[in-house]
């Protein structure tokens, strides 16, 4: 019993270890990029079996010099609209700041004469437009043999102003770009914007003023250059939050298609409805496509060491002097999961809880609804954290029941071994009738581990993966869940309150076992240093109440006869 409790908390300090190893990696400093400006115009970026536009006929009435940028806000975007394309790059989220200042800890700065930190209080970014990092929503029109070529991503539009802003009291914001060529082609993109929301419905309307029928589909593709990461220790492998492309269809559901898979092969998928996505941490972006056609799922790497991975319609026929509209919506913003469930079936999956989605996704759903109704994201932890520890009361009073019984025949067990030190079997024999005639379950005491540790991963991504958790405050010093304790208070609670509860249960007979246990509350004391405030606020409150409901079993087990 005594080997096996043992392995089980080694295992568990291994876990722990592991999270902190990724969490380093995951939030981390990353190492400074330098920037780099350069012309990208290469055409390999389209769609397989699309046309570049680089014959007279197909070249815009307006130069290819002409391009330029029209500048667009919303009450949550700060955006630019390049007119080379109608491309979607330098997309700020305004409601995101990048760092986020804790005024109590300023304060005590101040006190004590310390400096105030620079906070970094731009905006995050998700689309941008500059070269070594570039990441942009493109989209186009790609012509079957025989048609007219039609404006691609690398077309120029023409917009009829240059600054767009939703006003007070207006819902929705239209902006309208134009291209036409020689034969009559004419392209109209037109991009809406809704207030509150980080949907942008983007429309295709095709007009064919040329001499013969034409023929083609729309695409919608996001083209990223990765960025270089801190790749951290070697156990961060497979736990670090994921940075690459996604696509769900119908058939196999949410799938990665990470980097590595895109320079192996090409992707090449056909599904009714569906999306492709890159996500990144807390935030995603995502074409999707009418849910009710057949969409082509493609991916490819580039020759600058660029990925892009989009989806094409099915073909549209146009007669001369007809129109004919196509559709598709761009989400940019914050994963959440409400939010994403509304915009497309399975994009709350990119909130991404690795194998413990089916144990995250309820703690996520209680915290939420715990948060509705209190509106404090610290305290829905802790309403959390009594509600799991009500859920496995049962389980852990026999734990803690069996583990008393175990730390009252201690002494008795003691005895044993030093009356049969020289007689392993015989110690064994005799140490299993008493477990026996004391009716005490030797595998009883673990079993408060092995339900915690897949809870405590579970809450660990919950906490590292859900964007209502950045940045939010709990009270006095600690003004952000998502982050370490600036002053390493709860992580000091943490190890006291497992040192106590470290007394309440019966110690290994075997003494370099019991030395090394002795040890665990300061080595996770130092691992939860780093771990984010509010996964240690869950810790804090769950061997808080594992002492009260510890105690009052052993002093009923101790008080009998």
């Amino acid at each position: 019993m005594d080997n096996i409790r043992f392995l089980l908390i080694v295992t568990f300090a291994m876990l722990v270890f592991m999270l902190e190893q990724a969490w380093q990696a995951d939030y981390g400093p990353k190492p400074a990029i330098q920037t780099v400006v350069e012309n990208i115009n290469t055409h390999d970026d389209l769609p397989a079996g699309s046309k570049a536009i680089q014959s007279p006929v197909s070249i815009p009435v307006a130069d290819i010099t002409t391009a330029k940028v029209i500048k667009i806000t919303t009450d949550v975007f700060a955006l630019e609209i390049n007119t080379e394309g109608g491309t979607i790059q330098n997309l700020d989220l305004l409601a995101y700041p990048v760092e986020h200042e804790n005024t109590a800890v300023n304060k005590l700065r101040e006190m004590f004469g310390f400096e105030r930190p620079e906070i970094n209080k731009t905006s995050v970014r998700i689309f941008n437009g500059e070269a070594n990092k570039l990441f942009v929503a493109q989209s186009g029109l790609m012509t079957n043999a025989g048609s007219v070529e039609a404006a691609n991503h690398h077309s120029i539009f023409v917009a009829p102003q240059n600054n767009y802003a939703l006003a007070v009291g207006q819902e929705h914001l239209v902006v309208p770009l134009t291209w036409t060529d020689a034969n009559g082609l004419t392209v109209t993109k037109t991009f809406t914007f809704e207030r509150g929301s980080y949907e942008i419905d983007m429309a295709q309307n095709v007009k064919n003023g040329s001499q013969a029928v034409w023929t083609g589909r729309q695409y919608s593709q996001l083209l990223k250059t990765p960025e270089t990461e801190n790749k951290g220790g070697m156990l961060t492998s497979g736990m670090r939050a994921y940075d690459g492309a996604v696509i769900y269809t119908e058939a196999k559901k949410y799938q990665k298609i990470d980097f590595d898979d895109m320079h192996d092969d090409n992707l090449d998928i056909a599904n009714i409805g569906g999306w492709t996505a890159m996500i990144q941490h807390y935030f995603a972006s995502a074409w999707v496509p009418p849910a009710d056609q057949e969409n082509h799922f493609y991916s490819k790497e580039l020759k600058l060491g660029q990925y892009v991975i989009g989806n094409y319609s099915p073909a549209i026929t146009i007669d001369v002097n007809a129109e004919a509209n196509f559709a598709a919506k761009l989400f940019a913003g914050p994963k959440i999961q409400p939010m994403m469930e509304k915009t497309a079936a399975g994009l709350e999956l990119t909130v991404d809880y690795s194998v413990l989605t089916f144990i995250g996704k309820p703690i996520y759903w209680l915290l939420n609804q715990i948060h509705g109704l209190i509106g404090n994201w610290g305290l829905s932890i802790i309403g959390v954290t009594f509600v799991i520890k009500l859920f496995f009361f049962p389980l852990s009073h026999a734990s803690f029941k069996s583990m008393a019984k175990m730390r009252k025949i201690q002494p008795r067990l003691k005895e044993l071994q030093d009356r049969f030190k020289d007689d392993r079997p015989r110690f064994n024999t005799e140490m299993m009738a008493m477990y026996k005639k004391e009716k005490v379950n030797p595998l009883g005491g673990c079993l408060p581990i092995l339900i915690q540790i897949p809870v405590f991963m579970a809450l660990y991504w919950v906490l590292s993966e859900t964007v209502e958790f950045r940045q939010a405050p709990f009270m006095l010093w600690i003004q952000d869940l998502s982050i370490q304790d600036p002053f390493f208070v709860l992580p000091v609670i943490m190890g006291i309150s497992m040192k106590i509860q470290q007394s309440l249960n019966p110690a290994p007979i075997d003494p370099v076992q019991a030395k090394i246990i002795k040890m665990f509350p300061i080595v996770f004391t130092v691992f939860f240093l780093f771990f984010p405030a509010g996964l240690v606020l869950y810790w804090v409150i769950n061997n808080t109440l594992s002492i009260l409901q510890q105690t009052y079993i052993t002093r009923q087990i101790e008080n009998a006869k």
